[in-house]
């Protein structure tokens, strides 16, 4: 073979090596960003679970007193700003936001013994506990998958082509400032 066949060779050789490796980042990162993206759909589902308990608990509750105004107006507000969040980041905000008021409807509730009898209420209480703690899951989880995206995105060779190809970093489900506090009710 001659010397420039063998220089053509090798570049064609080293042309479908780079090319068959931005195919296999590129495919490789698109399979993580599904990822995200489905486990953060399952957050949402969650969440939507929440939403659509809170006015049943609500109303059960509000049936057994009215005094506690403060926390349904709390509760309203946030699962307004909920419905209407549009972001990833907006919605983590409004369901910090939700979760420190049903908060503080569970200390109310539990300082009300009238309340704790009801049967309705503490259904609905089980069934919002327990979502929850789907919510929590789910949460880890995305968070899960989303660190196993940044690194990837953060990683060589990886790092090129996710640059090149518009992948970017995406955020984690963190918890609001304050969040570390117990809610307090005052009933004075």
């Amino acid at each position: 073979m001659k010397k420039g066949t063998i220089i053509l060779l090798v570049i064609l050789a080293l042309i479908a090596l780079l090319v068959f490796s931005i195919f296999g980042s590129y495919n490789s990162l698109v399979a993580l960003d599904e990822d995200v993206n489905t486990q953060w759909a399952n957050v949402e589902s969650k969440l939507q679970r929440r939403y659509d308990l809170i006015p049943n608990l609500v109303e059960s509750v509000k049936g057994a007193m009215t005094q506690e105004q403060e926390v349904f107006t709390a509760i309203a507000d946030a699962r307004s700003k909920l419905a209407g969040a549009g972001s990833t980041s907006e919605k983590v905000e409004a369901s910090n936001q939700l979760e420190g008021a049903l908060s503080r409807l569970l200390v109310v509730v539990e300082n009300y013994p009238e309340l704790k009898s009801n049967q309705n209420v503490t259904a609905l209480m089980d069934e919002l506990a327990g979502t929850e703690n789907r919510i929590s899951t789910e949460r880890d989880r995305y968070n899960t998958v989303v660190r196993e995206y940044n690194k990837a995105i953060r990683s060589f060779p990886k790092l090129i082509w996710a640059r090149m190809l518009g992948f970017g970093e995406r955020p984690y489900f963190e918890a609001t400032p304050g969040a570390e506090t117990a809610p307090e009710v005052n009933f004075d």
